[in-house]
């Protein structure tokens, strides 16, 4: 059964995506639009899902190896299969395609759409839902998969969530996706009509849904939020993004009649004490520029969309004060909480980071004391200390590098740092000519090329990727041989 998990895992996506072609098949021609994007998908879908669920099974027990081949190759191609609807367009090369695609399923939010006036409102409506269908899939990884590969760097916190076991991923998964389902499409309903019944046609609202509760930010409108320019719809997008930025346990937890447990959460507090303070910055730094409570409005949306990395945006704060472009970047390299469909560092992590320099420090002056380190109430293990330690350093130096040839190869360097951090953190739009009213089409086609490998790899947690790279990752375990002692 060994070597099979990986094949259904990665059919069963496929066949996912056939299925959701056919619909927007049907969608598109209600709409008197081309829906032959939408055949190709479902043919190619069916084509390889349909013999790669035969070949494997689900009953297999995955190692860690197998479970991370079948996370890798799902995310790698699904974006290659669902590029065709774009490629059939017309409005996008295939470079760029790919890069769009890649975006959305890894619910990044960055565009490389030039003119959106040619996509049809079917495409963007399929652009919408591949971020929804990102979201879901990475918070399953987030509670089934990684905590037990030890490398989220949130496993101590998951001790009562429900995940499954080393060698018994399958059914665990099963029961796990379940409620993930269910609560993900709840909010989404709520969501939905809370959009609608704050000013949005219902198209925009389900658009626009599938891109809150995914922390994505793709938008039908060029101009994003800042098109409709209503307080109330901001309101709405403002709580489910700082909501959908929450670890998936606890919005299972709060919606499940126990809310009080968000605040007892070392790290929600810690979420939402920076969202609080990074809004007071940027509205004192927007003072100047809106009248009082439209900066404070403009604010809280945009720390909210790129803490979260949602990536929405309620203004071009691309032509906002220095000062108000170095909180968004802080923000940038934050992110949202471990568990939640945000990208980027994650909370935890930097929490972790804290109080692990605060003890070297205190250790400095008592070089032979024991200095545990507690997050809240956990206490950290020095397995958990190292891991953490080594996906920052990952992080950082796949930002730096991708920055750097971002920036050699003509790229300006505000461009070139907030293009990179963006993909990499999945945050979606960044600052000079990445902004969020421009777009990535214009980059080196190397440069895309390289960010559309920071978005595979940024969403998934950076480490998972260059596993693959490491020669053990490929060494097989040697098949026990028994012979017959001599008589």
């Amino acid at each position: 059964m060994r070597g099979r998990f990986a094949p259904y895992i990665v059919g069963l996506g496929l066949l996912g995506l056939a299925v959701i072609a056919v619909f927007f098949c049907v969608y598109a021609l209600l709409l008197g639009e081309s829906a032959l994007g939408f055949a190709l998908t479902c043919a190619l879908s069916l084509a390889l899902g349909g013999p790669l669920v035969w070949i494997g099974t689900s009953d297999a027990g995955p190692t860690r190896r197998e479970a991370l081949i079948g996370v890798l190759l799902l995310w790698f191609i699904l974006p290659i299969v669902g590029m065709i609807p774009y490629i059939e367009s017309g409005a996008f090369s295939v470079l760029n395609a790919l890069f769009e695609s890649t975006s959305g399923f890894t619910a990044t939010g960055a565009t490389a759409l030039r003119d959106f006036s040619a996509v049809s409102d079917s495409l963007f409506m399929y652009r919408a839902l591949s971020q929804w269908l990102g979201g879901i899939g990475i918070i399953v990884l987030f509670i089934a998969v990684f905590p037990q590969l030890a490398i989220a760097g949130r496993q101590l916190f998951f001790a009562e969530a429900p995940g499954p076991s080393e060698e018994k991923l399958t059914p665990r998964l099963r029961n796990t996706a379940s409620a993930v389902l269910i609560v993900y499409v709840g909010l989404s309903i709520v969501c939905g009509l809370a959009y609608w019944l704050a000013g949005m046609t219902p198209y925009n609202a389900v658009a626009h849904t599938f891109t809150t509760l995914a922390a994505s930010g793709f938008s039908p409108d060029p101009l994003s939020f800042e098109g409709f320019d209503n307080p109330a719809i901001d309101m709405v997008a403002i709580f489910f993004m700082t909501f959908a930025g929450v670890s998936f346990a606890l919005q299972y937890q709060a919606v499940s009649g126990r809310p009080q447990d968000l605040l007892r959460d070392t790290e929600v507090r810690a979420y939402l004490a920076i969202l609080l303070v990074a809004s007071a910055l940027l509205a004192f730094a927007l003072r100047d520029t809106y009248a009082p409570l439209e900066a404070v409005r403009h604010a809280t949306f945009q720390a909210v969309s790129i803490m979260t990395t949602t990536g929405y945006a309620s203004a071009n704060f691309a032509e906002w004060s220095q000062q108000a472009q170095v909180v968004l970047l802080v923000l940038m390299f934050i992110g949202g909480s471990a568990g939640s469909a945000a990208g980027g560092v994650k909370v935890i992590r930097w929490l972790i980071i804290a109080q692990n320099m605060g003890r070297e420090v205190r250790r400095a002056l008592h070089p032979k004391a024991v200095l545990p380190v507690r997050v809240g109430n956990h206490l950290v293990e020095e397995e958990v200390l190292r891991a953490v330690a080594a996906f920052l350093t990952l992080y950082l130096s796949l930002f730096a590098v991708i920055a750097g040839v971002v920036i050699w190869l003509g790229a300006d360097i505000v461009t070139g740092l907030t293009a990179s951090i963006a993909c990499i953190g999945n945050v979606g739009p960044g600052l000079g000519a990445v902004g969020p009213m421009l777009n990535f089409a214009d980059l080196h086609p190397v440069s895309r090329a390289l960010l559309i490998f920071a978005m595979y790899a940024g969403r998934l947690e950076v480490v998972t990727v260059f596993i693959v790279f490491n020669r053990d990752f490929w060494h097989l375990p040697k098949r026990r041989t028994f012979q017959r002692r001599p008589m």
